[in-house]
């Protein structure tokens, strides 16, 4: 049992982390306005990141490489969200609105964003 952990489990666990990196990176880039672009990178790099160090930590076979690594999701746990909340905290402060539903269908209809010049 513990060897079939340790095979398909890690792979999986990989494929998952990059899966949602990768998506987090597209949201980026399709996504209307800040708020959710900053969001998009936030959740998708935390759960990708914890995706990717869980599967390194089923690898890992140096105890002390496993307590390195759990140390290092915990402080990506910690600091993502917390820098996402401060960036959206300085967007607000700063004054930039949150998209309402019906400018993103406006720009969908007229096939993306347009100057204001």
């Amino acid at each position: 049992m513990m060897e079939f952990i340790q095979t398909f489990v890690p792979p999986l666990l990989l494929l998952l982390g990059s899966f949602f990196c990768i998506s987090g990176g597209v949201g980026v880039l399709r996504f209307p306005d800040f708020f959710t672009r900053m969001h998009a990178a936030g959740v998708t790099d935390t759960l990708g990141a914890g995706l990717i160090l869980g599967a390194l930590m089923f690898m890992t076979t140096n105890f002390n490489d496993l307590g390195k690594l759990v140390l290092i999701l915990l402080f990506a746990l910690i600091t993502s969200p917390t820098a996402s909340h401060a960036l959206a905290k300085s967007a607000v402060r700063a004054g930039i609105p949150p998209k309402s539903d019906d400018e993103v269908t406006v720009e969908v209809r007229q096939g993306g964003a347009r100057s204001k010049s």
